[in-house]
């Protein structure tokens, strides 16, 4: 359980032991209520075409959130980096047309400004949770934070990450599992699930799963977003790309289409059975 000092520190403990829940919404769109919102769209932003042709495509499956990744924090300085602010205005302008709320990555504060611009929710990926200075200056904003988990860290230093943001007055935080690193090889992460249920109890924030990078394999992808809609999570983000074979970023996580379509039937049914729903 939370040692000491965060029992006594952390505004989400306490609130969350008072029976308050915080519910995050964006353009009419609650995450942290009855529905489970789903986030879905391409890795990075690739074209405007391939981008808003996914668009096009999961949102008529029933998503209500279009991601796409501008500024691509990527391992190897040769892998394609994102389109950067051209980028953002394509995610702003198809997200417009699809009557669809956008999240992208920030990834320093450099690219704050623009980002605050363009999209309706922030995402601070694994890479930044203890860039606690850029946590910091997204707490003296309004917009919806997307804390993603750190590679390898502990669910108190998740936590303690998100109440960077909180103690700097923005309350609108969703948490994000997206895997953790492990001695597994067969998987590009361990979505660890059980901190879904966890968290849920020890904070009043929504709390949502991103299978896509959870487990880095397209066969995954499906049965652990069932999985975590039965562990109660309050979103999922998932990667869907038309042609995942050509994609330029995690085409071999991402969902065509189709597959989208299918999950979503699948997750519609899961979602009856816990007593809340997806669309």
């Amino acid at each position: 359980m939370l040692n000491a000092a965060l029992k006594k520190t952390s505004s989400m403990l306490v609130a969350s032991q008072n029976g308050h829940k915080t519910r995050v919404v964006v353009k009419n769109i609650c995450f942290g209520g009855e529905t489970i919102p789903i986030i879905a769209g391409p890795c990075a932003i690739e074209n405007e075409d391939t981008l808003r042709e996914t668009a096009f495509k999961v949102r008529g499956a029933g998503a209500v959130v279009l991601r796409g990744g501008a500024y691509k924090p990527r391992t190897s300085p040769y892998s394609f980096q994102g389109h950067g602010r051209a980028g953002l205005e394509c995610l702003a302008r198809v997200g417009e047309e699809m009557n669809m709320p956008v999240i992208t990555e920030l990834m320093d504060g450099e690219e704050l400004e623009a980002v605050l611009e363009y999209a309706d929710i922030i995402q601070i990926g694994a890479r930044n949770m203890y860039n606690y200075s850029l946590l910091r200056k997204l707490g003296k904003t309004d917009k919806p934070v997307v804390l993603k988990r750190g590679l390898s860290a502990t669910i108190e230093e998740w936590l303690m990450a998100a109440e960077y943001i909180l103690a700097e007055g923005n309350s609108q935080v969703i948490l994000c599992e997206r895997g953790i690193r492990s001695a597994e090889t067969w998987t590009r992460n361990t979505l660890d699930l059980n901190a879904v249920a966890l968290v849920k109890q020890l904070s009043h924030l929504p709390v949502m799963v991103d299978p896509s990078h959870g487990t880095g394999v397209r066969s995954l992808v499906a049965p652990m977003s069932l999985a975590a809609v039965a562990a109660g999570a309050d979103g999922l983000m998932i990667e869907v790309h038309p042609r995942p074979e050509s994609a330029l970023s995690d085409g071999e996580q991402s969902l065509t289409p189709k597959g989208f379509s299918q999950l979503m039937r699948q997750l519609e049914a899961m979602a009856l059975a816990m007593g809340r729903r997806v669309r």
